[in-house]
């Protein structure tokens, strides 16, 4: 058994930390399975393994220096600084926590909770084009639209258009009633969700009557410049060849896109070419063209998500091999 002890010098920094009822030190606990006892400032830890008291005593002493310097911790942050230190042991929290992004909203600040989040922030910042590949739940989109926000309301462009292919929009589409933008609405919803994360409701459809935003199926951007616009193409892996280089092309002077999608989730007709796929291939050379990748490690979302996402990995290896 593996025996630590930590010695906390401020009291009320400590209880801080421990949380609510130690509720903190319970969390900790549930989640790397060692065992944690508090007798006033100090902490003893146990556990059969090594690596696990290592982590949680890193952790404990990287957020008690956050806490002293004058950082408040609330439970998002303490179970996303956790997740962090779990994928990348030799972390700095402090670094990663005092140059966070805070994306300029009324409703929201937004900060890179992993090392390629935090990467694929500052390609936004600093490139005409990214392409951000990964699984679900790493926030690709939702980084996005906060960034597209941010830029918005610092009037480093006019418009904000977030766009995504409508498998359906022709043949299975057609039976329902409606005109086209109600027939392909349910394919924007995520978009509409996020973007009401960060404004409130009332300013979305403000900026939406006005022609600021506009989120609208993928076929609507066909033969149009598009000038000092964010632009946002989600779920680029069910697009075509053609539709991509058709989204690409539309880019106009001060504009900038942003291309999300999942490659491991294609639901083209077996013989068409994901434009995603194939724009990887072609473009990756190009000056001013960013290629960001996630993994499992930066899935953000409920911690279920992540091991969904490894069962079905491990599920899919078996039945290949």
């Amino acid at each position: 058994m593996i025996n630590r002890e930590l010695e906390f010098k401020d009291s009320i920094l400590a209880q801080q930390l421990f949380g609510p009822q130690e509720n903190y030190l319970k969390f900790l606990t549930k989640r790397l399975g060692v065992e944690i006892s508090s007798r006033g400032n100090k902490l003893f830890l146990s556990s059969e393994s090594r690596e696990k008291v290592d982590i949680a005593c890193n952790f404990l002493i990287q957020m008690y220096e956050l806490l002293r310097h004058g950082f408040t911790v609330h439970p998002p942050d303490f179970d996303y600084a956790l997740t962090y230190l779990e994928n990348y042991p030799s972390a700095d929290l402090g670094k990663l926590f005092k140059e966070k992004f805070f994306a300029i909203s009324p409703k929201k600040t937004i900060s890179p909770k992993t090392i390629v989040q935090k990467e694929y922030l500052d390609a936004i910042r600093d490139s005409e084009v990214v392409f951000a590949i990964g699984p679900a739940g790493t926030g690709k989109t939702y980084l996005a639209v906060a960034m597209a926000v941010s830029f918005l309301l610092q009037k480093k462009v006019k418009r904000l258009i977030l766009t995504r292919p409508a498998l359906e929009a022709g043949e299975k589409l057609g039976f329902l009633p409606g005109d086209i933008l109600e027939k392909v609405n349910p394919y924007l919803r995520p978009l509409y969700d996020a973007l009401h994360d960060m404004l409130d409701f009332k300013k979305v459809q403000e900026l939406m009557d006005s022609g600021v935003i506009e989120v609208a199926p993928l076929a609507f951007m066909r033969g149009r410049t598009l000038n000092r616009s964010f632009i946002i193409l989600d779920e680029a892996q069910n697009t075509t060849s053609e539709q991509m280089k058709m989204f690409l092309t539309r880019l106009g002077y001060g504009s900038r896109a942003i291309i999300t999608g999942d490659v491991t989730q294609i639901d083209l007709p077996i013989d068409k070419t994901s434009g995603l796929i194939e724009a990887e291939k072609v473009l990756k050379n190009i000056k001013g063209i960013r290629f960001i990748y996630f993994s499992k490690k930066d899935v953000i979302r409920h911690k279920l998500v992540g091991e969904i996402i490894d069962a079905y990995e491990r599920y899919q290896n078996k039945n290949n091999s």
